[in-house]
């Protein structure tokens, strides 16, 4: 497939290739992907580029700059890549304590895509919400990446039995937004068709897509551009929103005018994003208590279902130049954290679950396989390490405690939905 890709073979092409290979793959697992009801998605970058891969991006999210160095490093957390096959490693300039290299991986390299995918089935994940950045629709070497690594994730949950969606990032979004998003769904269901492969999450009927970044006071789009998406979107697809936590209030993270409620109320479900509006977990009570429980009993009047967001916790420190944002600043707690947060919303009554994210090591927010300890990171960087604060933690150990919380929804869903 490589090769078919660097000789120009059409994106649509390789991407029906790709699904008649994975659909013979003896190893695909038995998939649900025809609800929402109970499913705990991951949010999933897969932004990360190596030097040599076919979008020419160099160290794309990993550096901030194209000299990779410690001083350079735009992730807060170093990803696990010991159990990766040579030709999925990127090796950089850094050094591990014991003199080895330190690699990192490509997200546009479809063997470690797959090898995620492996881990979500493995430890009981349901799907991923694929992230699509419309503030680089414009750049041609940004899609190339987007459209390698959807490429990669519809073959690699084809294959292991997991599901997948697009969740349109509006960040950015300037005055052309509506019509640059609505060109491409249709290229992406009309040409490449993606929402009839089986792996594509469907939820009443209808294949789900996700708009994240309306209403929200630091960003630009309008009132006038969320109801031409809504109204494109709702036609053909199930429309998740992911929307200020402040959304039934117009207050705090959310725009204040009075027409962003109705069109709040106007999605099919609404992802309110949490991440650091709490910093602890007697806060993430006091929000739980006194804002989720208000904002499930208001959907519950409009029809509309609700989609709460769980993270491990927070640290955006290397990204911003140490200017931003304070090193760790929503501790993980040795899990404590994480779990708090899943088993209080589940109570509260959610029957579905987005993790923020899979892979993101930017913002700590991660839970896919990283360092645990030292001598796991490179010299000279300041990292978050799982093992930090005394915990005993594992490389793994989001993993499993994801795959917990899979089970416990699990558990709880279908008595909440009725």
């Amino acid at each position: 497939m490589s090769s078919a890709i660097r000789k120009g073979v059409p994106f649509c092409l390789c991407l029906l290739l790709w699904v008649l290979i994975a659909a013979f793959d003896s190893s695909a697992a038995e998939r649900n992907v025809t609800t929402l009801e109970g499913k705990h998605i991951v949010g999933y970058q897969g932004w990360f580029s190596c030097p040599g891969d076919t979008s020419g991006l160099g160290w794309g999210h990993w550096f901030r700059s194209a000299s990779p160095s410690a001083s350079s490093l735009a992730i807060d957390m170093w990803p696990d890549t010991s159990g990766f096959d040579q030709d999925e490693l990127c090796p950089t300039p850094l050094r591990l304590p014991s003199g080895a290299p330190a690699n990192l991986f490509s997200s546009e390299n479809p063997k470690t895509v797959a090898r995620h995918f492996k881990w979500l089935r493995d430890y009981g994940i349901d799907a991923v919400a694929l992230q699509r950045f419309e503030s680089g629709m414009t750049k041609p070497a940004v899609m190339i990446r987007a459209n390698n690594v959807l490429r990669n994730v519809q073959g690699a949950a084809t294959a292991t039995g997991r599901g997948f969606f697009i969740m349109y990032d509006l960040t950015g979004a300037d005055s052309d937004v509506v019509e640059r998003l609505e060109e491409d769904w249709i290229r992406l269901t009309r040409d490449a068709k993606i929402t009839d492969s089986p792996a594509y999450v469907q939820h009443n009927g209808k294949p789900v897509v996700a708009l994240w970044g309306i209403g929200f006071a630091d960003r630009a789009i309008t009132i006038s551009q969320s109801q031409n998406l809504l109204k494109f979107f709702k036609a053909n697809a199930t429309v998740i929103g992911g929307v200020p936590a402040y959304w039934r209030t117009l207050d705090k993270d959310s725009r204040r005018e009075a027409g962003w409620a109705e069109i709040y109320r106007s999605f099919d479900i609404i992802s309110p994003w949490t991440v650091g509006r709490f910093l602890n977990r007697r806060e993430a009570d006091d929000f739980i208590n006194n804002v989720m429980s208000r904002d499930i009993a208001e959907v519950k009047r409009y029809g509309v279902e609700y989609m709460p967001v769980i993270f491990p916790g927070y640290s955006r420190y290397n990204a911003a130049n140490g200017k931003e944002i304070a090193f760790n600043r929503i501790l993980r707690d040795c899990g404590n954290f994480y779990s708090h947060l899943a088993h209080a919303e589940i109570k509260t009554g959610a029957t579905m679950l987005y993790t923020a994210m899979f892979d993101e090591v930017n913002e700590g927010t991660a839970i896919f396989k990283v360092a645990a300890v030292e001598n796991e990171i490179p010299v000279g960087t300041k990292l978050v390490k799982l093992g930090d604060n005394n915990c005993h933690e594992a490389n793994d150990s989001y993993l499993k405690r994801a795959g917990s919380i899979t089970k416990l929804l699990r558990a709880y869903a279908p008595q909440l939905g009725k």
